[in-house]
């Protein structure tokens, strides 16, 4: 069967290492650096043959990231690994996922085919932008939803949510899945949807609040914070209704641009988010709490292992 064995890059090096801890196994010994010219250089140092291999490696920006995966991958095919499994915490480029205007790549596709190409038999990652990614691989696709590590988090924060003081909120209407599935996991709690009109890549106006948040606590659901922006307007719109007060949850902080200054400047009480990009703390807003995914993600992986169920990790 092969045993378990786990390394990454160096978008992931600390999620790495708890990862590690939770399955009480060491991380293979690896080199990931550049020559001089740039170019990245990788090399296992000790035998993988026959072995269940999990690479730990998020793909934001930089490019070096994706590269750094791709080749990763190839040095563990060629080291006669059995099995390689690629654990992508934030699967880049997912927002690009369709040809939506004249002449533009479908980037998610082009990256799937990549990684593919390059060797990978299974493919593990958290909170997908668009779930139909999963189809552009021909390899098995396990995406995981963080709601368990959020819902541990808030219970410990509020105790049991009861449906005439929280409402779940969609920021807009492709959030309404995950939006349903966070309500589920609190006991059928009630969601509200807001409704936006997006003029420009990275700015939306909020139009409406469609559903009941009037003296409840709106809990935002989100995979992905980038500039801001959206929940900035969103959690005025929803304190406008008569929200009590406004808490996020977002799976992804990229926290783009002057993002601090805006959430920081926002009426937003709370924003939890996970540790799926590192290297980004000096840009993390002060009302920021950041949560582990490793259990999770370490607990998937051992499924995996076992061929045991991983949806029900999560439904």
């Amino acid at each position: 069967m092969g045993e378990i064995k786990i390394l990454g890059g160096n978008s992931s090096r600390n999620l790495l290492k708890e990862i590690c801890n939770y399955l009480s196994l060491e991380s293979v010994s690896c080199i990931v650096d550049k020559f001089a010219d740039g170019e990245i250089r990788v090399q296992i140092l000790e035998s993988i043959r026959g072995d269940n291999v999990f690479i730990i490696q998020s793909t934001n920006p930089p490019s070096d990231n994706l590269m750094e995966l791709l080749l990763i991958i190839d040095a563990v095919k060629r080291a006669s690994a059995k099995e390689i499994i690629a654990v992508i915490p934030y699967f880049g480029y997912a927002r690009q996922d369709r040809k939506d205007t004249p002449r533009v790549p479908i980037s998610a596709k082009l990256v799937s085919d990549l990684i593919q190409t390059a060797g990978a038999t299974r493919i593990l990652t958290v909170d997908l932008h668009a779930e139909q990614i999963q189809g552009f691989f021909n390899i098995p696709v396990d995406n995981l939803y963080a709601i368990p590590v959020f819902r541990e988090y808030i219970i410990k924060k509020f105790g049991q949510l009861s449906s005439d003081e929280f409402v779940i909120v969609s920021p807009d209407a492709g959030g309404t899945r995950r939006a349903r599935l966070f309500a589920k996991k609190f006991g059928e709690l009630p969601i509200a949807l807001i409704d936006k009109r997006r003029p420009s890549p990275n700015q939306a106006e909020i139009m409406n609040v469609i559903g009941d948040v009037k003296n409840k606590v709106a809990i935002i659901v989100d995979d992905i914070i980038d500039t801001g922006k959206t929940i900035t307007y969103a959690s005025r719109a929803l304190l406008e209704k008569g929200a009590k007060k406004v808490i996020v949850c977002a799976t992804h902080g990229l926290f783009s641009s002057n993002s601090k200054e805006i959430l920081e400047n926002s009426d937003i009480e709370e924003i939890i988010i996970t540790n799926t990009i590192e290297g980004n703390n000096s840009r993390i807003p002060k009302n920021s709490k950041i949560i582990s995914i490793a259990p999770l993600l370490g607990e998937a992986i051992k499924r995996i292992y076992n061929s045991q169920s991983v949806s029900s990790l999560f439904i």
